[in-house]
């Protein structure tokens, strides 16, 4: 499995930040993965200057931002036409005040991990999920480390979808239906909250109980509320289907619930792919088993 690795200059410049978090949890799983980690220049050179992967010969050197590293992870999510130059993923630790995370590329790689169903990693605690994740469909035993993100009654659950991505997203909630239930609250935006909640009443949820809290719609200032949860810590993980492929008329209120999120790197979780929030829901079912 090969996965792209960058991290915004705050997240590397000492070994207290991010990405050496990221890898003080995840170094095992990257071994027992054999991750290969197609890495942009600084982000390289912060590892090997650091007691971390020594020697792991998965970590390969990729070109400086500024000399187009993150363009060639762009186009290596979509793919190169050879398996050694075709991404499975991305791990990008964003600092949401750094403006390469608005550049063009930083943004083309959001959107085409979307677009290819693959997951794009922005917080410490996503790529901490995402590892765990992929060890357990791996057969491996599950992390003890990892618990945090499967205590479900302490967390809320945001489900949000984009009008297109609305179907998508009821089927997925009524796949997954028993294990989002186990969630302490879910909270959700305008229309697609009223349709969870229809689902959630006809498959047996007390009809005098709403199984998602609704905000605002997404234009009206939805993203917006849900941000404010995030950055609170009364929200730890976001399923948000979006549809790369239409302009949003409330970009900006998109963009601020993704950079809330990356501001909450340590306890905030986001999947945008549903194949990836279905592979997650499996893997918990899975883990859940092993933990009893």
């Amino acid at each position: 499995m090969r996965l792209g690795l960058a991290a915004n200059r705050l997240h590397h410049q000492n070994e207290e930040g991010a990405l050496f978090t990221w890898l003080h949890y995840c170094e095992t799983g990257v071994s027992e993965l054999a991750l290969q980690l197609h890495t942009v220049g600084r982000t390289y050179d912060a590892i090997a200057s650091s007691s971390k992967l020594q020697g792991y010969s998965g970590l390969q050197r990729y070109p400086f931002g500024h000399q187009g590293g993150l363009m060639q992870l762009v186009a290596e999510v979509v793919g190169m036409g050879t398996p050694e130059r075709t991404l499975d993923g991305i791990v990008y630790l964003m600092d949401p005040v750094d403006p390469s995370s608005i550049f063009p590329e930083a943004l083309a790689l959001k959107r085409q991990c979307v677009i290819h169903g693959k997951p794009f990693l922005s917080t410490v605690a996503s790529a901490r999920d995402w590892m765990e994740m992929e060890r357990i469909h791996a057969g491996l035993t599950p992390d003890p480390q990892a618990d945090v993100f499967h205590d479900y009654a302490q967390q809320t659950l945001a489900l949000i979808a984009h009008d297109a991505m609305k179907p998508t997203m009821m089927d997925f909630v009524a796949r997954n239906f028993d294990l989002l239930s186990r969630f302490g609250s879910r909270v959700g935006t305008g229309t697609t909250g009223q349709q969870l909640n229809e689902l959630a009443w006809s498959k047996g949820w007390p009809k005098d109980q709403v199984w998602v809290q609704r905000y605002n719609s997404g234009p009206l200032g939805g993203d917006a509320q849900i941000a404010a949860l995030v950055l609170n810590n009364q929200c730890h993980r976001a399923i948000f289907f979006e549809d790369p492929h239409v302009a949003r008329q409330h970009e900006a209120d998109i963009q601020l619930l993704e950079r809330a999120v990356t501001t909450a790197t340590y306890t905030a979780v986001c999947t945008t792919a549903p194949n990836i929030a279905q592979r997650w829901c499996d893997a918990a079912v899975i883990r859940g088993k092993h933990r009893k």
